[in-house]
């Protein structure tokens, strides 16, 4: 994909308010659609374009709902980038199997974060399993979003799906594995923070919170928000 459609591409997701994980992942679709036939995307017909979904499905074995998303991302780009309404094709939807979460049982979940190396590896993965909370939402988590009043006891989750906020459960063994996190690392604004205290913790590096490296808590900032 040219560097000038990646751009025509970006800036129509960005006027439509896609969420920065929807915009990666719909440009990374319609660029693995440009190396399949090592051309432009915008030079392709609807025959070729069917037949890289049917690729996905049976020679890379991909899951029906990547698949899918790569149809909506193919289907933004002729219809509302390109403005191309000769090019009409088909392209179904699949259904994707809904399946039942797993259930951890008690020892499960104890086994889960004694695997973290420290204890803001072990705050992050507590958070996002008590909390229910996607990865981006961990991320994006303020001091400011902890309502620890007794008839609150809630997070509120700024950057939902769809750019919706919500509320979800503040549980007291989290808010008080939160207050134990809070003493020892003392963060200000985000509550997990880049290492210089400045952003929020990248999305990769809360990945990899429970295998990095033993680490001590900073020192002490100035003006600390205390949630105890």
């Amino acid at each position: 994909m040219t560097t000038t459609l990646r751009k025509r591409m970006i800036d129509a997701m960005v006027l439509r308010g896609f969420s920065p994980r929807t915009r990666e992942s719909y440009v990374a679709c319609v660029a693995g659609l440009a190396r399949y036939y090592r051309c432009a995307p915008d030079r392709l017909d609807a025959q070729q374009i069917q037949a890289y979904l049917l690729h996905l499905i049976e020679e890379r074995k991909l899951a029906y709902a990547s698949v899918n998303q790569a149809a909506c991302a193919i289907r933004f780009l002729f219809a509302r980038v390109l403005g191309s309404q000769s090019v009409a094709f088909d392209i179904p939807m699949a259904k994707v199997p809904k399946r039942l979460p797993q259930v951890l049982t008690r020892e499960e979940i104890a086994r889960l974060f004694s695997t973290a190396r420290n204890l803001r590896s072990r705050t992050v993965l507590m958070t996002t399993y008590a909390a229910g909370l996607r990865v981006s939402e961990l991320c994006a988590l303020q001091l400011a979003d902890i309502e620890s009043a007794p008839d609150r006891m809630c997070l509120k989750v700024r950057v939902a799906k769809g750019a919706k906020e919500r509320y979800t459960l503040l549980s007291p063994q989290l808010l008080e594995a939160l207050r134990l996190y809070w003493r020892a690392y003392r963060p200000r604004t985000w509550l997990f923070s880049n290492a210089a205290g400045n952003a929020p913790m990248g999305v990769q590096t809360a990945r990899a919170a429970s295998t990095g490296p033993r680490a001590m808590p900073p020192a002490c900032p100035r003006k600390a928000v205390s949630i105890a």
